[in-house]
């Protein structure tokens, strides 16, 4: 039976590797027993694993991908537990390992099976399409990738935009010339830059135009060769903006696309143009779409349960939409307003 209780003994020659992966007062085995409910008593280098036979299975595949990181000399912290415990609870067995992403202030590496496959499908496709709730890295692993691509010299140019779709109704009630009214929009791609390169480099780089951060109204008419250009939260666009947006595309360039279908901000009644995009170009070659769950979401664990419930929620509400009920019908959009 898959519950069998069962134990495994796993013998680590390199005991100062074996007593980073413990972590001060052993808070990475009591983090690695509280998430997958086994028991881990240790004895020298011999770390005894007793559970579930898939909690075991899960445990063991984490402590070896634990100790593998030791070995190389790096770090073990709490973040790099969970990480390990989502890899080795991939049940599709799909994951390629995926590379880190080199910037300059951090090595960014895949921390669920879903961000490994968007990280490879990055690395492959010249158009990808990343889809999912807040808190999964869709936005801030396009960023690291873009950065990594502009250091190394694969593209000259980073473009980094966002629909400003409240801006319309509030942007003259705000202070300062145009950018400066719709900057508050595109703070979060700010931050995430600033997480990777010194804050000079990044203040340098804008000023050289290596690093373009923009609204999407900003791309109309332009051609963007040799970039990697980024469009965050896309379900805000409409079909023609998408269009415009996608057209933008020149040689040597990669673009990425992400959104969250759940958090649309457009009128009642339209029409996203993340939504039409999906269905337009669905099977076209040299585009790749990576669907992101509650299980890639690497905030504070109770982002993860909070984002768990909400999908609860819409199933159920979608069952009623489709018994015929009315208070579970979507609004026009395919999706519930937040």
């Amino acid at each position: 039976m898959n519950d069998a209780m069962v134990q495994e003994i796993r013998t680590y020659a390199d005991n100062g590797a074996l007593q980073v992966v413990f972590g001060p007062g052993s808070e990475n085995m009591d983090q690695l027993e509280a998430r997958l409910g086994v028991s881990l008593p240790t004895r020298g280098n011999e770390v005894t694993v007793a559970g579930p036979a898939p909690h075991v299975a899960v445990a063991v595949r984490a402590l070896d991908s634990l100790y593998a990181r030791a070995r190389a000399g790096r770090d073990v912290t709490k973040a790099d537990v969970d990480a390990a415990v989502r890899m080795g609870q991939d049940e599709t067995g799909a994951a390629d390992p995926a590379p880190a992403l080199r910037t300059r202030k951090r090595v960014i590496e895949a921390r669920s099976p879903g961000q490994a496959r968007y990280i490879n499908a990055l690395l492959r496709h010249e158009l990808v399409f990343g889809l999912g709730p807040a808190g999964t890295g869709k936005t801030y692993l396009a960023i690291a990738h873009a950065v990594a691509l502009k250091l190394s010299g694969a593209v000259d140019r980073l473009i980094l935009s966002r629909p400003a779709v409240e801006a319309g109704e509030r942007l003259g009630f705000l202070p300062g010339d145009l950018r400066e009214k719709v900057d508050p929009y595109l703070r979060p791609m700010y931050d995430a830059l600033y997480e990777m390169m010194p804050g000079d480099e990044v203040l340098r780089r804008l000023e050289a135009a290596e690093i373009e951060v923009a609204p999407l109204a900003f791309m109309r008419g332009r051609t963007l060769a040799n970039a990697c250009i980024i469009l965050d939260e896309a379900q805000n666009t409409t079909p023609t903006q998408m269009k415009m947006f996608l057209t933008r595309l020149g040689e040597n360039s990669r673009m990425v696309v992400t959104g969250d279908m759940t958090q649309i901000d457009l009128p009642l009644g339209a029409r996203s143009g993340l939504r039409d995009a999906l269905e337009t170009l669905d099977g076209l070659d040299g585009v790749a779409v990576c669907h992101f769950t509650h299980r890639d979401v690497v905030r504070h664990d109770l982002v993860t349960r909070i984002v768990k419930a909400y999908d609860a929620r819409d199933r159920r509400l979608a069952t009623t939409a489709d018994d015929g009920a009315g208070p579970g019908s979507t609004d026009g959009r395919g999706s519930h307003r937040r």
